[in-house]
């Protein structure tokens, strides 16, 4: 792919900055290894071998007892299937995932009471919530949740925010005037509120939530969106841009957009924060995913509710403060990489 000189500066500035850099390494290697969690975290083998053939579980169908010479029809309890194999002598195996639990599971010890505390002995290497159910892996599939909803509800405010505050800074008149009426009634209307009526007449899903956040959420760029393009609407490329017989809708997408990247881009990173931090916060406050939805704002909730069982709030709140603090350092790099006073783009 060929970049522009611009876009290959800022991208080696970018690397150069070595905290941003990395973080942006890690936090892509953790949202690359959340999508196949199931490889990772499931009480379903990866493959089986039995009599001669192979079975992949992971992905595919329910397998009955029956297929493993059990009288029940039913899904098959794998981890007595391994024992049953480790205990007789034969070609059968099968190879279970690190963490042998499904973020769903109530895993129950024989002579305990849930929660248990960390042990690598019984693979809890987190221990488990008040329900039994593993820790590590409730928070390895509510990162997924978590980096889904804010990646989407980024989508969404992007496409709404650029695209309106764009038409407001170029057309100005009174479409601007009309709109900027339309936003400082909705910027008044407290979303939680609404968030908190939703919920009570339906279960709020992922779906949902994101809407509702996406409807309010793209108010704050729309206003730098538009004070960035006018200020690159009375440049001189501009103008020269007219005085040629430019369309509008060149100069828009081929001269004003392009010159406004480093505004957008520098919002990138936060906004995923902002994403991130409002579903944990409905999960903590109970009017977010319904229950039992993997999440870290109902696991910080657990933990806060049982301060004696230590190792549920520090998990959650260890998970939380890594993400967020990677992704502050990479938006920090991406600031400074894009620095519009460092290089410029106009043509």
């Amino acid at each position: 792919m060929n970049l522009s000189p611009q876009s290959s500066r800022r991208l080696q500035k970018f690397k150069s900055l070595k905290r941003g850099y990395y973080s942006f390494i890690i936090i892509c290697t953790l949202i690359f290894m959340s999508l196949g969690a199931e490889l990772i975290v499931n009480n379903r083998p990866l493959i089986i071998q039995y009599d001669d053939q192979f079975y992949f579980p992971t992905y595919g169908d329910i397998l009955p007892g029956t297929t493993f010479g059990y009288d029940y029809q039913w899904e098959t309890d794998y981890r007595q299937l391994k024992q049953s194999f480790e205990n007789v002598e034969n070609s059968n195996w099968l190879l279970m995932p690190i963490i042998p639990f499904n973020p769903f599971e109530n895993n129950f010890i024989e002579g305990k009471y849930p929660p248990y505390e960390p042990s690598i002995a019984e693979q809890h290497y987190l221990g488990t919530d008040m329900a039994g159910r593993d820790i590590l892996a409730r928070l390895i599939y509510g990162f997924r949740i978590a980096i889904l909803f804010s990646l989407f509800l980024l989508l969404t405010t992007y496409v709404i925010g650029v695209s309106l505050g764009a038409f407001m800074g170029f057309l100005g008149g009174t479409f601007d005037l009309v709109f900027q009426r339309i936003i400082e009634i909705l910027s008044n209307v407290p979303i939680l509120y609404i968030i908190m009526i939703v919920a009570s007449i339906i279960t709020p899903n992922f779906w949902t939530l994101a809407l509702l956040l996406a409807s309010f959420s793209w108010m704050g760029l729309t206003w730098y969106m538009r004070t960035e393009t006018y200020r690159e609407n009375t440049r001189e490329y501009v103008l020269a841009a007219r005085a040629i017989g430019a369309s509008n809708t060149r100069i828009m997408f081929k001269h004003i957009l392009p010159n406004s990247v480093s505004i957008l881009v520098t919002f990138f990173p936060f906004s995923v924060v902002s994403g991130i931090t409002a579903l944990t916060s409905l999960d903590y406050l109970g009017f977010g995913l319904p229950s039992p939805t993997p999440s870290w704002g109902e696991l910080l909730q657990q933990g806060t509710s049982n301060l004696e069982y230590q190792w549920i709030a520090a998990s959650a709140v260890a998970a939380l403060s890594l993400v967020l603090t990677l992704v502050t350092f990479i938006g920090e790099a991406i600031r400074e990489a894009f620095d519009p006073k460092k290089y410029s783009y106009y043509e």
